[in-house]
């Protein structure tokens, strides 16, 4: 794929997938391929916007690669690419920083979020410029490739709208439609919570108890549902399910064993649920879905030069891309071409 794509996400280089990431984005993007033109993005430079290692900075984004292949990603259908291998990103986001104001940005919730969180963690008044200006950084990840649909959460609807606006200014500012306003592409996708503590969302930042990791071994993951939070005494009939309960059947049915989902909860209706019997069909659906994830990744770890070079290969294809808009839009600015 060399032209525009319909669709365009990315994702940060974490340290390891949980289920919960998968659920929420990347089983969506294996699915999308099917029927979409995508293309998906490790954006690392967004990971220095905090606190970082660059060790593991460089680490985490191979393992991602990595990951997202043995998940299902298919660079014959997608285009894969590492942020920081399509410079255009960068130089589109200073040029479109000129259409975004000040008060566009100091807008950004997330902003005040992350902050607010990082200075109660660390106890440093020190924040990143960066965490206030990566706005314009994402608007240029979507933008560089004419993207029709980016998916998105609630959380992120604010980022895509500046992006939108972005585009907006900049076509009427140059008298030109080069940018289309790229849409939400809202899906389901299943809200995974805490293992341990159910009301908030499942993160590895709580620690091992409160997430399952997408490759973990069989063991590890039967261990950690068991110890799932669930509540004590059965509920009447008129009352909600507990939090934790409601949690194990929604990854229950995230992992499309309905069946299964469908005569636990006739049986919690009916006050004869075991807990035991909801976290053993927990494990064996979790162990099911992931155990080819497992497989695959093992066959990918073994050969580093072989994935760096894929990456390369991969995030060529993307330039191209990034290359033929950035190009345009020095003309329409006033710059020279860059490329030949």
């Amino acid at each position: 794929m060399t032209s525009t794509p319909d669709v365009l996400s990315c994702i940060q280089p974490t340290a390891d997938l949980h289920v919960g990431n998968y659920f929420g984005a990347v089983a969506n993007w294996v699915k999308l391929q099917q029927t979409h033109r995508c293309i998906y993005g490790i954006v690392d430079f967004h990971a220095i916007t905090m606190p970082y290692d660059p060790v593991a900075l460089r680490k985490n984004t191979r393992n991602m690669v990595i990951d997202l292949l043995a998940c299902g990603v298919d660079p014959e259908k997608s285009i894969l690419f590492v942020q920081s291998l399509v410079p255009e990103h960068c130089e589109l986001c200073w040029i479109l920083s000129s259409q975004c104001s000040f008060g566009d940005l100091s807008r950004m919730t997330q902003f005040k979020d992350k902050s607010q969180k990082l200075q109660s963690e660390s106890g440093d008044d020190y924040i990143s410029a960066g965490l206030f200006f990566y706005p314009v950084l994402q608007a240029a990840d979507i933008l560089a490739y004419r993207a029709s649909y980016v998916p998105v959460g609630k959380d992120q609807e604010q980022h895509l709208e500046l992006s939108r606006g972005i585009a907006r200014r900049f076509n009427q500012r140059f008298n030109t439609d080069l940018f289309p306003e790229p849409k939400p592409l809202f899906t389901q996708t299943p809200r995974i919570m805490s293992l341990a503590q159910p009301e908030s969302k499942m993160s590895k930042s709580a620690g091992p108890k409160h997430y399952v990791g997408l490759f973990e071994e069989e063991a590890s993951i039967r261990k950690k549902i068991k110890s799932a939070v669930t509540d004590t005494g059965l509920p009447a009939a008129e009352e909600t399910m507990s939090p934790g309960v409601a949690n194990l059947f929604e990854i229950l049915r995230a992992c499309q064993a309905d069946i299964a989902a469908d005569q636990l909860q006739t049986d919690y209706q009916a006050g004869q649920l075991k807990y035991a019997q909801l976290k053993g069909a927990v494990g064996d659906a979790l162990v099911a879905l992931t155990e080819p994830f497992r497989r695959r990744r093992q066959a990918l770890v073994g050969d580093e030069a072989m994935i760096d070079q894929q990456i390369r290969q991969l995030s060529e294809q993307a330039r191209q891309i990034a290359a033929d808009t950035l190009n345009r839009v020095r003309k329409l600015t006033g710059f020279p071409k860059s490329q030949p």
